[in-house]
């Protein structure tokens, strides 16, 4: 395709080759040249973009992965955003598979809703449209101004469980959480497979803290109006962890959306482990893998770790071959490519549920 008729211009946001990868990955799909621009920290750590070709009328998509350094990430793609805005491009539309800061979209007692901000922030810089990837929640699209392509990557990792999980018909589909139960159901029933699922003490705290509902002590409040008695706030008590289904024999695929922290998916993987299960795979999308995951991982009783290169995680796959990336920059461009043609994104979401 020849660039300068497309119409349209691709950008990565990032310089750096290991967030480059997916970058060149989709404009080799697509058929088009990486737009020429530079980006780059100067001494004192400041982001500085230079657009290095004409944009004026042109769509640009700006691509977008997120490494560790996540707020240079963010502000690297707000100035290009900004930097094309001014140098009059048409449309500015962003890709970003994985929504940094998509776990803070709740209040916690006296804290913030930091997705919401961000949302405000990228619409300010210009942009007018965002391509995103399994977010957290997925109400985090009702934070922004412009129109969000919410993509799936569950095809992707259920053709993974089809072809390159042995005798996966003898798999049992495991929700980690009662949270994650109706991702891991739409798994299951897609697959043909049975459901377990795991509550307990192990379960991620998240969801206790997103209200603030342990603010208040747990006692009586005898101060204030007099005339004023408030009902006495209960703490909650976890039960000891279980296992709602039968594991006993079978492959264990635990199913989510981020891994980062590994603690709990390693204590998951032991209890799984005690209950007979002789293998245990993790799917999940964004494979953040943070501080010490890759060696969790390997001295843990997973067998295996599989998720999408939304994420730039070359290092801890050399840490751990635990690990396995599954491509996805196929929906990608094909997203930008329908998007730009102006035809329709339903065929992307085909056989899609609403829980996935």
């Amino acid at each position: 395709m020849n660039v300068a008729k497309s119409g349209y211009r691709v950008f990565s946001a990032n310089s750096t080759p290991a967030c480059t990868e997916l970058s060149k990955k989709i404009t080799e799909r697509l058929g088009v040249e990486l737009g020429k621009s530079v980006v780059y920290q100067e001494s004192n750590r400041e982001t500085r973009v230079e657009i290095k070709e004409s944009v004026r009328g042109q769509t640009i998509f700006i691509i977008q992965t997120i490494p560790r350094d996540v707020n240079t990430a963010i502000m690297e793609l707000l100035i290009m955003a900004y930097a094309l805005k001014t140098s009059c491009a048409k449309n500015i539309i962003g890709v970003i598979p994985y929504f940094p800061y998509s776990k803070q979209c709740k209040m916690r007692k006296r804290g913030s809703i930091v997705c919401k901000l961000l949302a405000s922030m990228l619409a300010k810089a210009g942009l007018t449209h965002i391509i995103t990837m399994d977010l957290h929640q997925k109400e985090i699209q009702g934070f922004f101004t412009f129109p969000v392509d919410n993509l799936r990557a569950s095809p992707f990792l259920l053709q993974y469980i089809q072809e390159e999980v042995p005798d996966y018909r003898n798999a049992i589909i495991v929700a980690k959480s009662p949270s994650a139960a109706k991702r891991a159901q739409s798994y299951a029933e897609r697959l043909r497979l049975g459901l377990a699922v795991m509550h307990g003490e192990a379960q991620c705290s998240e969801s206790d803290m997103a209200d603030g509902r342990h603010s208040p002590p747990c006692v009586r409040n005898t101060f204030g109006h007099s005339g004023l008695e408030l009902p006495l706030m209960m703490a909650k008590e976890k039960p000891p962890i279980t296992v709602v289904g039968d594991v006993g024999g079978r492959i264990a695929i635990i199913v989510d959306d981020i891994i980062d922290d590994v603690e709990d998916f390693v204590a998951a993987a032991e209890i799984l482990k005690e209950r007979g299960a002789y293998k245990i795979y993790i799917m999940a999308t964004h494979g953040l893998l943070s501080a010490d995951a890759p060696r969790l991982i390997e001295e843990s009783a997973i067998d295996e770790v599989v998720v999408t290169n939304t994420v730039p995680h070359e290092v801890q796959k050399l840490q751990c071959p635990k690990i396995k990336t599954v491509d996805v920059s196929m929906i990608l461009a094909e997203a930008i490519r329908r998007i730009h043609n102006g035809e329709s994104m339903a065929y992307l979401f085909r056989n899609i549920t609403v829980d996935d």
